[in-house]
């Protein structure tokens, strides 16, 4: 997010981390990178930098239930997966009211943009640590949860397109009127998915243990070789879950996919999971419009993207 969450002050914060990780903090500042979650770079009093992450209002277990496949990941020795790092406890985040708290260590390397791979090496580079996540052991699908293919928040959508929102802030009008004028589109948006839903009960189970946002975004190149970070929206489901996100067009990941496991990505299941993304997305911002909001520059960021997916669409 770009602006630190109301209600949870940095001084609270650093107590947190003193408390349920013993992190003697001696620096503590703001970074607004990503979109979703709020995230600080901490240095402690040894010189030892972490990357502290904070959602507000997260579903806690489903979020314990990814991490905690994180850090059995790393344990194993699938090091391209950056864990969390537990706290006293043995737990992978920590909760403070309505704020879950996740410490990680600091990771050097380039980072990149969302829909930015630098070309086919960086793909396959992705493609490799997905298919050593789909591959990797049933030991570590222990605290899994298996996708039950619901979008989540989609209540909110379907709530707007019966009726308008309150008058809560500068973009709920905005907001109404656009949904106004796609009802049609995202009516039959919410039909076609349930329909591929429908068709991939039919269809052989084929589950793996998928990472769920594996974009460029969400890779990282070391000294060390490539990571892959943001371990929050695991599930055991399709490989299509992963692959639509790296897949250039070409079908070439695919392709390189299949002749490495012998499962070949069904377009239909393809579609559905691009589909979920961009509900998905909609969701999210029509609950932030149809509740009160002030206009900062997380509800303008916010309204950029419900406007792109929705006219896209």
């Amino acid at each position: 997010m770009l602006t630190p969450p109301a209600g949870l002050t940095e001084d609270t914060l650093e107590e947190a981390l003193r408390r349920d990780w013993g992190l003697p903090v001696a620096s503590l500042g703001y970074r607004a990178v990503g979109f979703g979650s709020h995230h600080w770079e901490v240095a402690d009093d040894g010189g030892n930098r972490w990357f502290v992450t904070v959602d507000q209002d997260a579903d806690v277990g489903r979020l314990t239930s990814s991490l905690s496949v994180a850090v059995d990941l790393h344990a194993i020795g699938r090091t391209f997966a950056v864990a969390p790092v537990p706290t006293r406890t043995g737990a992978p985040l920590s909760v403070l009211g309505d704020f879950a708290i996740t410490v990680y260590p600091f990771v050097d390397g380039q980072s990149f943009d969302w829909n930015a791979f630098r070309g086919p090496d960086h793909r396959q580079a992705t493609l490799d640590m997905i298919i050593q996540l789909h591959t990797a052991p049933a030991v570590v699908h222990r605290h899994a949860r298996v996708d039950d293919f619901a979008v989540p928040g989609r209540g909110e959508i379907e709530a707007a397109l019966k009726a308008p929102g309150p008058d809560c802030g500068p973009y709920a009008r905005l907001a109404a009127e656009l949904l106004a004028g796609h009802r049609d589109a995202l009516a039959g948006l919410l039909a076609r998915y349930d329909e591929l839903v429908l068709d991939s009960h039919g269809e052989p189970v084929r589950a793996v243990l998928t990472h769920g946002e594996p974009h460029s975004g969400n890779t990282m190149l070391t000294p060390s070789g490539w990571r892959l970070i943001d371990w929050d929206t695991v599930l055991i489901s399709p490989p299509e879950r992963d692959l639509w996100l790296i897949e250039p067009g070409d079908g070439s990941i695919f392709s390189a996919y299949a002749a490495a496991t012998g499962v070949l990505p069904r377009p239909s299941t393809i579609m559905l999971y691009q589909l979920r993304w961009a509900l998905t997305d909609i969701a999210v911002e029509v609950r932030r419009f149809r509740r009160p909001h002030t206009g900062t520059a997380d509800d303008l960021e916010g309204w950029e993207i419900l406007r792109s997916v929705v006219t896209r669409i």
